[in-house]
Formats: C-alpha cells, structure tokens, sequence
C-alpha cells in the first residue's frame, strides 16, 4: 500500500458540518503529530524566510524564495503572495530546508500590474478559490510530464478570475483576485464563522449543492487548523455563485467513494524542488497533488475533474 492510500485508510470521517450550500467533512487522525515545518505565513510573519521577485526585471512564473532559518518551511499549493511587482499564488506545495534558497513556481492572479509596489511579498488569508485551483493543479500535472516543468496554463487562470471578478463585481485597478474576496467578504464572513476544526482533524471533504468538489489534508492537525479559514474561503467563493439551490448534502457513502477514487488513483512521481517527492495523481474523474518527505504524506490535495 503506498502512502497515498495508507493515509486515506486510516482517516475516519467526522459528522459533517453545513452553513447554506457548502458541506464539509472533517477527515480525524487516530493520533497526531506536530508538523516538522513552520507554514509560510508563519515564517514570513516571523521574519524567518523571504519572497521576493527573481531579479529587478521579475519573471511572472517563477518567484526567489529564500529561507534564512534552521527550520523548514512548507509553502502550500494556492497560497496567495501579495506585492513586488504582482500578486502570484503557488503552483504545487514545497518543502524548503533550513537555509536553502530556491525558485517556486507560480501563476499570476493580478492581470493588470506589472509594477514595483512593496520590494518583498506577504501571504494574504485568501488561497486560489476552488474551481480555479482544480484546473491549475491538472494543468501543473500535465506540464510535469510534458516539459518536467511546473507551469500552469496562466491564461486559464487569468480567465477563472476575470470569471470570479465579474460575478463578484468586484471593482479592481489591476483585476486582483483579492478584490473578488473583498468584494464578497460580508457573505464569505458567515461560511467562516460556521466551521471550525475538530480535535485531530488534519483534513476535509467539501461538497457544494449537494455534490462532493475536493479534499485537503495535512500531516498535522496543527498545520490544518492555520490553514482552515483560508480553504473554507476558497470553497465559500465558489458556493455563493449558487446558494439558494436547497440541494441535500452528499451522503457519507458519495463522500468515502470520492476518498477512495484518490486513494486508488494513478500517481506520478517526481523530485520534488525543496525536500521529497512531488505526487501527481489522476483518475476517472479526479485529479491531485501531494507531497511526501520523510515517510510522511505532508500535503494532499485533490479534486473531481471539471
């Protein structure tokens, strides 16, 4: 059983919680573990690591990313870094050794700047809303096995913004994606409010009108829990364009077939940039990207194909 599969197994699935159309089933460990990393956010907010623009120049894909501590650092596959010269999200999850200093991969999700503003980045609390982090993470997997590189399909990224934007109607200089989540914050604000993380969950299921969108998961209930408000954010994003339609939530069986679909799901493997392996999964109708390092199935995220 490889380690996709035996992390799936040993999850039991909590009571699902619901606020309107977006249901979410916690995914609980047995047991925990701290995580060996400190997230992104958490670094930068502690000044252990830095992001910033490759060069003066800049290039719109690929970022510098240097970590200036002893600890690792893991970046996770969407976060959004906003500033320098435009707001970019990840392309995959990296774990960064102490001291090292790499190039991420990364798509734009500001259209209309290519200009200085602040000289470094800073994480936001927004990560690439659902629908549009499903079709970069397939396009990310294809360019693996095409190219080995890890570049998505940017103009369809900058359409599913314009696409957000314009349901959001959101108003925006540079057509930021963190204007859509402004624009909509006083309806997203209640999805928040209305799921919390249970003891030991390291991970979720989430369902939109009745019909199961993703899963994230986390070695550690620790690094779940920061990341909770940002994915509930990016599902809720999504919901709003159809609450109202009073469909039931997805039954547990829906929810463990969707499980198992990743579980048994074709998986690519790949030398990771930081530390690990970068996994590539796919399968009827689903698609994923995971990480693993040292023995552990750090980050997973997958989703049912468009």
């Amino acid at each position: 059983m490889d380690l996709v599969s035996q992390s799936l197994a040993s999850l039991k699935l909590g009571e699902p919680q619901q606020h309107e159309n977006l249901v979410l089933f916690p995914l609980l460990a047995e047991a925990d573990q701290p995580p060996g990393y400190v997230l992104l956010d958490d670094a930068l907010e502690r000044k252990l690591a830095r992001v910033t623009e490759v060069s003066e120049q800049g290039r719109v894909p690929e970022l510098a990313f240097e970590n200036g501590s002893a600890e690792k650092v893991l970046l996770v596959d969407g976060d959004e870094l906003v500033g320098a010269k435009q707001n970019r999200v990840l392309n995959l999850t990296i774990l960064v050794p102490g001291g090292a200093r790499i190039v991420i991969p990364v798509s734009c999700v500001e259209q209309g700047r290519w200009a200085w503003g602040a000289r470094g980045f800073r994480t936001s609390e927004h990560i690439l809303f659902a629908r549009a982090q499903a079709k970069k993470m397939a396009s990310v997997s294809e360019s693996l096995r095409s190219t080995g590189t890890r570049r998505s399909n940017q103009g369809e990224v900058w359409d599913e913004v314009a696409q957000k934007m314009a349901f959001a109607r959101a108003s925006s200089a540079s057509a930021a994606m963190s204007d859509a989540y402004a624009a909509r914050s006083r309806e997203l604000n209640p999805y928040r409010e209305a799921f919390r993380p249970a003891a030991r969950q390291r991970g979720a299921v989430l369902a939109i009108d009745g019909k199961v969108v993703g899963l994230e998961l986390f070695d550690s209930a620790a690094a779940f829990a920061r990341h909770h408000g940002k994915l509930v954010q990016s599902y809720a994003l999504d919901a709003l364009e159809t609450r109202g339609g009073g469909a039931p939530a997805p039954s547990a069986e829906d929810v463990r077939a969707f499980i198992e679909s990743l579980a048994s799901a074709k998986v690519e493997r790949y030398a990771a940039l930081g530390e690990g392996e970068d996994l590539r999964l796919s399968g009827k109708g689903i698609s994923g990207g995971a990480l693993e390092a040292g023995g552990r199935l750090v980050h997973l995220a997958g989703f049912v194909s468009a």
